[in-house]
């Protein structure tokens, strides 16, 4: 197994960074995972010493590749197989943004409608 190649959308699978393998392979797809600046297909080779930028849907990774992961495992032995080189300032942007998202409050009064608001919609939609 050694000597067998390591597909980029297989390993971000295997390294948690996605659910899915399909997911993986989507964000390669789409652009939002890039290798030295360029777009990176799911197909690419991974090699030991690569730095990855990826984005997924909660924030965005710089990665370095330190071993090569053939199947999914669970979250502690998934990080031994990359460093996260992600910048500090991203870091910040991400603990901002969580600070405001979760003080319990909703941000906006728009969303789903209340009962009473069901009933005021049908009695506008009736008459």
């Amino acid at each position: 197994m050694e000597n067998e190649k390591l597909r980029l959308d297989k390993y971000l699978w295997a390294i948690r960074l996605f659910k899915t393998r399909s997911q993986a392979a989507d964000a390669c797809d789409k652009g939002k995972v890039k290798c030295k600046g360029d777009n990176a297909k799911a197909s690419k080779t991974v090699n030991i010493a690569d730095e990855y930028e990826v984005k997924t849907e909660a924030k965005r990774w710089v990665i370095k590749v330190t071993g090569h992961l053939y199947k999914r495992v669970q979250y502690a032995e998934a990080i031994k197989f990359y460093t996260d080189i992600t910048p500090a300032e991203e870091l910040d942007r991400i603990k901002f943004q969580a600070a405001v998202f979760h003080t319990g409050k909703r941000l906006s009064k728009q969303g789903r409608p209340t009962k009473k608001d069901k009933r005021d919609l049908d009695e506008y939609t009736q008459n």
